[in-house]
């Protein structure tokens, strides 16, 4: 089809399809997923589809079948990216609370903070441990500790899965370690330093309003823990009966959650090192010294960058996470075999749904949703930073990722900035397009699906809290934005 309105209609039809198949047709939402994108394919109305092969080479399709394949590398792509990460973060998640781990560590954080702040500790130590880490990542090794925590309170799982919700995804549109802010900050010409400061500033102020929000939240939404395909929910009541004594050390509950957590933030810190000044200046080269030149920060950021490697961190915490269960729980190998099966079979679900939903972004993007938005922007004359977390909000809602949103909300806002037309500094445009990738989380999003199934949630569940909660913050954020825009402009 011609008409640049198309693109909106193959949306609207897919999206319809999803919520009508999922809701009321009772589709599993890998085989509603996986159909809709085949109809948006279908609808691009695409002669030829030229799909990159394993080799690197481009093959080229006719329609039907190139539907086909575009769909299939969709699913592939995601699949590749995200499988073992979730595989060894099930078993993780397994082990802390089959030992009881996890409940050694909610114990602690009540000693600490009290129990009428878990919540808040739980969205402090989120927001701080989550800034290097994606978000599926770090919810993954964190809803444990918010399950348990649930149970030894008695009350407000729904906010304490939210304290991680609000922290995690916050980050991971705010803090330059994440690919979606990266590629703005490259965008817009703004400097690493500038983002991240503003970025953890801004950020911390929104995840403070969305919490607030997530009370209100929890008062309306209960949810029961139901428990998850590692553990039931009799078990983890007797988990969290057991008395300390039964309960491996503070340091090895927690060293699965955090070893990972520091090595992936270790890759990080020498990767920003090694991009630094080509004059000596700043901190990279002090850093870089400490390891006696340029030849010995390289060899060690090999190994960093191998340990620091997300599969491999994880594998780590894996490995110490089924240590700990076998000694404290005296396994031997035969039983450990036993109870690595159910939360591998788990993961093989969140994997398959959450591939799903790559392929059907895969198949918007391909439909050209992006460069429609891109044209209906560019028709109305509107405040930019309002522009930019409108296109943000628009690219985010119809295909889901929102690294993908931000790469294109900020590919179609930087020509528009250029000679000081947004009226103020660019790190506010920058903010305003992360907080627009947060709106509306729903089924075509893989941190919906990875909510909803770590942590027992149904998809309607999922869709009153999850969605709701993002949808606040990123208005609490573009209103943040807004304002401070006018009072400091140049900050």
């Amino acid at each position: 089809m011609s008409s640049p309105y198309w693109p909106f209609v193959i949306l609207a039809v897919s999206v319809t399809f999803i919520i009508v198949g999922i809701g009321k047709l009772r589709l599993h939402a890998f085989v509603a997923l996986l159909i809709a994108a085949l109809i948006a394919g279908l609808m691009t109305g695409k002669d030829t589809w030229e799909i990159v092969q394993k080799d690197g080479s481009t093959k080229t399709f006719s329609g039907m079948a190139g539907t086909i394949e575009m769909v299939s590398k969709g699913l592939g792509d995601t699949a590749r990216d995200i499988a073992i990460s979730i595989a060894l973060a099930a078993l993780i998640g397994m082990a802390l609370m089959q030992s009881g781990g996890a409940d050694k560590v909610v114990r602690r954080f009540l000693a600490f903070f009290g129990e009428k702040r878990a919540g808040w500790a739980l969205l402090a130590s989120t927001f701080i441990l989550s800034a290097p880490i994606f978000f599926d990542t770090m919810f993954m090794l964190m809803v444990p500790l918010a399950m348990t925590l649930a149970i030894r309170t008695g009350k407000d799982y729904v906010l304490y899965i939210l304290a991680i919700c609000v922290a995690g995804t916050v980050t991971h549109s705010m803090t330059v370690p994440h690919p979606g802010p990266v590629a703005v900050v490259d965008d817009l010409g703004i400097s690493v330093g500038e983002s991240l400061i503003w970025g953890m500033v801004v950020g911390a102020i929104v995840a403070v309003c969305g919490f607030v929000f997530s009370h209100w939240l929890n008062k309306r939404v209960q949810v029961p823990v139901r428990g998850s395909g590692a553990v039931s929910l009799e078990k983890l009541k007797g988990i969290g009966d057991r008395p300390e004594s039964e309960l491996p050390s503070f340091f090895w509950s927690i060293t699965p959650v955090v070893l990972p957590i520091l090595l992936i933030s270790l890759t990080t810190i020498f990767e920003l090192a090694g991009k630094g000044p080509a004059d000596g200046t700043g901190w990279e080269s002090g850093f870089v010294g400490l390891f006696g030149g340029n030849e010995g920060f390289v060899a060690v950021r090999n190994w960093i960058d191998f340990l620091g490697n997300k599969n491999i961190a994880l594998f780590i915490g894996a490995f110490i996470a089924l240590v700990v269960l076998a000694r404290q729980a005296k396994l031997g190998l035969g039983k450990l075999e036993e109870m690595v099966g159910p939360p591998l079979e788990t993961a093989g679900m969140i994997i398959l749904i959450t591939s799903a939903g790559g392929a059907f972004g895969l198949a918007l993007r391909s439909a050209g949703v992006g460069d429609a938005v891109k044209v209906l922007a560019q028709g109305y004359n509107i405040n930019l930073i309002l522009l930019g977390w409108i296109v943000a909000v628009v690219v985010r809602v119809a295909q889901g990722s929102a690294t993908v949103a931000m790469l294109t909300a900020s590919s179609i806002m930087a020509p528009m900035v250029v000679g000081g037309a947004l009226g103020c500094h660019p790190v506010y445009l920058f903010m305003s397009i992360g907080f627009g990738a947060m709106f509306c989380s729903w089924m075509n999003d893989s941190g919906f699906w990875a909510v909803s199934k770590l942590s027992g949630m149904t998809e309607k569940e999922t869709l009153r809290t999850w969605t709701v909660q993002l949808t606040a913050n990123s208005t609490f954020g573009l209103v943040v934005v807004l304002i401070l825009s006018k009072l400091l402009p140049m900050v």
